[in-house]
């Protein structure tokens, strides 16, 4: 298949470096820059960025399980820099699990994590149900649809602000400033010309999540932001910063996961017809489909860490606090762990991927960010059998480290609800693990309020909590 123009890359001569993933024609296809990496420097000292870039499933493993994710300036360092302009980026950061280490991100965590439980996105199942149905009923009648812009952006987002305890309203600010703060997650370069949207976007941000704060100190109500303000443990409560700043990072995280791996995955099943017709003949290999869509295209292709001490990794010596760069795109596609890795195969056994991350920092988000996948794909080949993929130039979004279109323009014809309903009902289909029951018809306001109340006030005990699913790696 075409992938687009020629890159630097090509050049065998070309210096080996992720710097190349700023090369439109890299970033549309990184995988054989992320093969040449493993195979012929899997632990290497990347001179453009001054960091190590890891690409071996297990040297990855490792850098993800025993690494310092403390890796974010403080306000501080950043003056010390003459860079002070950027502290109020800083000031939020500092406060964010996501950067944080044992004891302090264990004790976030576990006050934050409460709402992600596997048991608690059950509960929230047939309410994902009913939005995608909604969302596809207005693109039915058009026979065609924008994968990202009609479906995997709005899905997410919508289910966030509910989860949040924000006006489904203020869903496209929400979408928009998350956009904008995983850009800078994800890119490993300081664009100064972006500096001034990011501070603009964290004030913006900050000031929603203070005014939604204190909106819900005055007049409670279920959400995430309630409960991050009234969780305890052992007489221990989040201060309010805390709550701004890890409402951000789960909001960001919420949207982006899923918004990317329903565009990747819907493209790589288009692109592999072969793996959609089986898929769409046994719904009941959703579930493995979607692991291996997260394996294939992972959503989330990087992240960094600091060496904690000296140490050696992968025959190299890495000294205490250099960069680490763990590719996890590329672990999961490692032939050492995974047979024939560049072959997308929905039936994939022993599919123990990176995508989610590992350990202390997996995803606690993982299990709705499933939910939301498997919903998603199972209800477009359940409805639309004659999906196809329409004449486009396919643009990958400038996120290096989030991996993701920004348009995925597909056609499927005008379909028959009554053909629909009745290929749903039928005896021969084998339904997917997580069909639920309900209708196409949007649930009463009340059913929808009771349904998330239920799925955030539900007490679970934090030794009950796995630190991660069945699938990531043990």
């Amino acid at each position: 298949m075409n992938l687009g123009a020629p890159s630097r890359l090509d050049n065998p001569n070309a210096a080996l470096s992720l710097y190349h993933l700023l090369d439109p024609a890299v970033l549309a296809n990184p995988y054989p820059l992320f093969d040449r990496l493993r195979s012929e420097d899997p632990v290497h000292w990347d001179t453009f960025l001054h960091a190590w870039v890891v690409t071996r499933y297990p040297e990855v493993l490792e850098v993800l399980h025993t690494f310092s994710a403390d890796r974010t300036p403080t306000p501080e360092q950043l003056t010390a820099m003459g860079l002070s302009k950027l502290n109020p980026i800083a000031q939020v950061m500092v406060k964010q699990m996501l950067f944080m280490d044992a004891p302090t991100h264990t004790r976030l965590r576990g006050l934050a994590s409460k709402a992600f439980t596997p048991a608690k996105v059950d509960v929230l199942k047939t309410h994902i149900q009913d939005i995608v149905n909604g969302l596809l009923d207005q693109v039915e009648d058009k026979g065609s649809m924008d994968v990202i812009a009609e479906l995997a952006e709005p899905l997410p987002a919508i289910v966030t602000a509910e989860m949040l305890g924000v006006p489904v309203s203020d869903r496209e600010y929400l979408k928009t400033w998350s956009a904008n703060f995983a850009e800078m997650l994800g890119n490993f370069q300081h664009n100064p010309d972006h500096a001034d949207t990011m501070l603009r976007t964290v004030q913006e941000m900050t000031s929603y999540f203070r005014d939604a704060i204190r909106d819900v100190k005055q007049h409670p109500r279920e959400g995430l932001i309630h409960s991050l303000l009234t969780a305890e443990i052992e007489g221990d409560r989040l201060t309010e910063e805390e709550v701004v700043a890890n409402t951000i990072v789960t909001m960001v995280g919420g949207q982006e996961t899923t918004t990317n791996l329903i565009g990747n995955g819907m493209l790589t099943l288009l692109r592999n017809p072969d793996q959609m017709e089986k898929l769409r003949e046994d719904l009941s290999l959703i579930p493995s489909a979607v692991e291996e869509m997260l394996r294939y295209e992972s959503p989330s292709q990087h992240t960094a860490r600091l060496a904690p001490s000296d140490r050696e990794l992968g025959g190299k010596q890495i000294r205490k606090r250099e960069a680490v760069i763990a590719v996890m795109a590329a672990a999961n596609r490692d032939p050492e762990r995974f047979p024939d890795p560049a072959r997308f195969d929905i039936t994939r056994k022993d599919n123990r991927h990176l995508a989610f991350g590992y350990a202390a920092h997996f995803c606690f988000g993982a299990p709705l960010a499933r939910a939301e996948g498997q919903i998603a794909f199972e209800t477009i080949l359940r409805r639309f059998p004659q999906l196809t993929l329409e004449p486009q130039e396919l643009i990958w979004r400038t996120n290096l480290g989030l991996r993701g279109l920004t348009s995925l323009k597909v056609s499927f014809g005008k379909q028959s609800r009554d053909v629909e309903r009745a290929s749903a009902g039928a005896e021969s289909r084998r339904e997917s693990p997580i069909v639920v029951q309900g209708s196409a018809a949007v649930q009463p306001e009340k059913e929808k309020q009771a349904l998330i109340k239920k799925y955030l006030s539900e007490q679970t005990h934090l030794d009950m909590i796995p630190p991660r699913s069945g699938s990531e790696p043990e």
